[in-house]
């Protein structure tokens, strides 16, 4: 007979993140930055609440 190979879990390559690992996120205004200097335009920050990602709207 062949030699036995024993199966691992794969790990997972990011940690945990909840519901924002399959992209649903909280998204909060952040009122610190409502201004770009370079672009010249209002702008909105959203902050995600669970992981902190951010995204940028500008008006």
């Amino acid at each position: 007979m062949g030699d036995i190979l024993p199966f691992k879990k794969p790990e997972k390559k990011t940690p945990r993140k909840g519901m924002c690992q399959h992209g649903f996120h909280k998204w909060v205004v952040c009122k610190d930055k409502q201004f770009d200097v370079k672009q010249g335009k209002l702008v909105t920050v959203y902050r995600c609440e669970r992981c902190n990602k951010q995204k940028v709207k500008a008006h």
